[in-house]
């Protein structure tokens, strides 16, 4: 009998195989033989793969690369296997996710920045070319199962929406199963979910002790003991990111009071303990050199002394935080084990997607939105101390200084968004696999980038890069494996080159050297130089923390460079750079799709969108108006809301009367009651809000109106400017995330009559063009 013929795994989907032979009349017939079928399955060699990838995390903030917050997990798993100390990203979270996921470089699959930047350029769309399968679509046309959870924020911004299209969302692009958020951060209390495509809610309240990190955990393990039980022959690819540790930093108290007074000594200090700690566990070498703190970046001892208790504060969190992330991904380790697959399943770890984030300003915050919409006076510093205990409660949306920002990014030069310098791009990551990694605690120092994981993946599991899938021809890899340093600890360094940008700032590395020019700084607004007027810096194979620059020294080198820099830009989309901020966020000029256009948007019941995709009412008059029908007894319950606890709006019934709320950042709210309940039948009732002008964030007038007559009028002091949250949505018939009012909770709060639609509409004395681009460009950056 002939030997089986391997599969072709080269076009994908694997192309049926046709039957010839003997076809009978009667299935009866004994000469009646058709092969079994049988179910797609990869080589036999191939290991369950699970990528986690941790948020917003520098490389010294993990306990296990030095860093100040302890996770023993993360220690647990590098014990068993090996600790990257040369690994790479992006310094920014969408082209790291799309680059990892793809295996090529973020502008080369269209994500030079986040969704919420993306032009028409095509290193910067945002649409991820068809020409580059992502590794979960190849690994599951081959025969694994697939899931994600958590964070997905590679889905262009005008197509997040219950309508999709979902091309782009984790469904499709290869994952059977997904339970997560889509966008750049999460409210860790109450997360917009998504289980697929469908919006869900979270299984439980704060008040019953739910967090994301949990849920997700719980999620994750709950999959993946199915998979094993049902298909036990049959690797799985998880794909775990959970959105901690990027802003808001939420967690319990339990966790983060193991922090307290441990940070009360500054950021500078911590830097050098760090540093002695990194040191002493070789994973920067003896003689590496502390990077000096630049001048933007203040000295703890130059901040203000009552202020600092609030700054020790908000480290205390970020380190509860992610111990508490550890925790979660430990049990998820956990749950591997104890189904005995840990030996055949390749683990990463990828402590960051970027360096640690400096967007939290000079002084941190208690909800970012304020910095965010260009108010950051009304967090004074009595107002802070004042919200000291509330801080990673459900009450707050926190963000930490950007001087702890710089310190968990030790020993290395800057932060997230500045690419030029490993600070930004230079993540710890861990690699388990003990039926191939004999290896235990070793560190591997050889250079590698988040798309090397892709290529390493599909080696190790005995699949060939595909030449064609869904009918389209493709594009190769962009990294390298990373296999052969699974077992030679000196293997040769084969990622030699690796350019680095990110909305200008930008970097290139090349056998040991690299060049580098940062041209702007994150928390800062104002406009960056020409590109040409950039100040570059070269630093040798010696220099492992780009501690001493050379460039005086070495001008060839720096051309040589400097050209080679521009060569791949070239190469991969990355010219032309764009530095823009208005100019970016608006849609008309960036060139790229919007979901809502005109001045009015028609809406129904069980709708949640995000804000992107909801009709622009700030800085100007609008009506809400909705048509429902009120039961015997009364209404009561949200008609439609936007935005929640950090701030927004929201029209709803309180006992039997309508009611207009807005939430100035949880610090005021202003409440327009009608005077009288409305009667049970089928009504109109209106919402219209004259705003008063001359200027943004002013107050206005709201008049109430019972089928077109007028039921209830008040006043709103202030609004917000520019944005009512960074993750929560708008909702039709409840409120899901948040309360945006008080006076309704977290659950309980749906409308108990019916409604038929909502209409928004605009009404004409836009101030929109007050709105500076830094501005507005400080809100995009929010959603990262």
């Amino acid at each position: 009998m002939a030997a089986e013929q391997p599969l072709s795994r080269t076009i994908l989907p694997i192309p049926d195989a046709q039957h010839v032979g003997l076809t009978t009349y009667d299935a009866k017939d004994p000469n009646t033989k058709y092969p079994a079928i049988k179910a797609l399955r990869p080589p036999k060699e191939a290991p369950n793969v699970v990528i986690i990838l941790v948020d917003d995390a520098g490389f010294g903030s993990s306990s296990v690369f030095g860093g100040p917050c302890h996770t023993p997990n993360f220690e647990r798993l590098a014990a068993g296997g090996l600790k990257y100390n040369r690994f790479h990203t992006t310094a920014l979270c969408s082209p790291t996710r799309q680059a990892l996921l793809t295996g090529r470089n973020h502008h080369s699959v269209g994500m030079g920045a986040i969704t919420e930047m993306a032009t028409s350029a095509p290193g910067n769309s945002g649409v991820r070319p068809k020409n580059k399968a992502p590794l979960a679509e190849i690994l599951k046309l081959n025969g694994f199962s697939t899931a994600q959870f958590g964070k997905c924020h590679e889905v262009p911004i005008w197509e997040v929406s219950p309508m999709g299209p979902f091309t782009q969302w984790p469904t499709g692009s290869g994952f059977e199963h997904f339970y997560g958020f889509v966008g750049g951060e999460a409210n860790q209390y109450y997360p917009g979910l998504y289980e697929g495509t469908k919006a869900v809610e979270p299984p439980k309240t704060p008040e019953e002790g739910y967090t994301l990190n949990e849920d997700l955990a719980d999620r994750a393990i709950t999959w993946i003991r199915q998979q094993k039980v049902l298909m036990p022959d049959k690797p799985f690819f998880v794909y775990y990111a959970p959105g901690a540790t990027h802003a808001p930093h939420h967690v319990p108290k339990a966790w983060s009071d193991k922090y307290k007074g441990k940070f009360d000594g500054g950021w500078d200090k911590l830097r050098e303990e760090t540093v002695a700690r990194q040191k002493k566990l070789g994973v920067i070498p003896q003689d590496a050199q502390l990077t000096k703190r630049h001048d933007e970046i203040p000295a703890w001892d130059d901040m203000p002394a009552e202020l600092k208790p609030v700054l020790a504060k908000q480290m205390e969190i970020y380190a509860g935080f992610m111990e508490q992330t550890d925790h979660e991904i430990g049990r998820v380790l956990d749950a591997i084990d104890d189904l005995g697959i840990m030996d055949d399943t390749l683990i990463y770890l990828i402590i960051g997607d970027n360096g640690a984030s400096a967007e939290g300003t000079i002084n941190g915050c208690f909800n970012e939105m304020c910095t965010l919409n260009g108010l950051p006076g009304i967090e004074t510093t009595e107002f802070l101390l004042s919200k000291i205990d509330d801080f990673g409660t459900p009450k707050a949306y926190n963000h930490y200084a950007v001087g702890w920002a710089h310190a968990l990014c030790a020993p290395y030069q800057w932060t997230k968004q500045i690419a030029s310098h490993w600070g930004g791009t230079r993540n710890g990551a861990i690699v388990h696999w003990p039926r191939m990694i004999k290896a235990k605690g070793e560190i591997r120092s050889q250079f590698h980038h988040v798309i090397d994981v892709a290529k390493t993946v599909l080696e190790v599991c005995g699949l060939p890069e595909p030449a064609i899938v869904n009918s389209i021809a493709q594009a190769p890899f962009e990294g390298v494996s990373m296999s052969p340093t699974f077992t030679d600890p000196k293997a040769e360094e084969t990622h030699v080159v690796q350019y680095f940008e990110m909305m200008g700032n930008r970097g290139i590395f090349h056998n040991g050297w690299t060049a580098c020019t940062r041209h702007r700084t994150p928390w800062k607004a104002d406009a960056p130089p020409p590109f040409d007027d950039d100040v570059w810096e070269l630093y040798g194979p010696d220099d492992w923390t780009q501690s001493n620059n050379i460039v005086a020294k070495e001008p060839k080198k720096l051309l040589e460079l400097q050209r080679l820099w521009l060569i791949e830009a070239t190469k991969y989309n990355v010219v032309p750079m764009d530095d823009r901020g208005f100019e970016r966020v608006n849609p008309d000029i960036a060139g790229r799709p919007q979901l809502i256009v005109g001045d009015s948007q028609l809406l129904f019941p069980g709708m949640r969108v995000s804000e992107s995709c909801v009709l622009a009412l700030k800085n100007k008059s609008y009506s809400v108006t909705a048509q429902l029908t009120v039961p015997e007894g009364g209404a009561n319950g949200v008609v439609i809301t936007q935005g929640g606890e950090a701030g927004g709006w929201s029209l709803y019934f309180k006992d039997g009367k309508l009611k207009y709320c807005v939430n100035f950042f949880g610090i005021e709210y202003f409440i327009v009651g009608a005077d009288a309940p409305l009667s049970a039948g089928a009504h109109q009732v209106r919402m219209e809000f004259k705003y008063d002008g001359g200027g943004l964030a002013k107050g206005g007038d709201v008049t109430l109106f019972y089928d077109g007559k007028p039921a209830g009028k008040g006043r709103v002091e202030k609004t917000q400017p520019m944005g009512y949250s960074a993750d929560e949505a708008c909702d039709v018939g409840a409120d899901t995330g948040s309360p945006a009012s008080p006076e309704y909770g977290v659950t309980g709060n749906s409308f108990t009559g019916q409604i038929e639609w909502v209409q928004l509409d605009q009404n004409g004395d836009d101030h929109d063009h007050l709105v500076t681009p830094e501005e507005r460009l400080k809100v995009a950056m929010a959603r990262q």
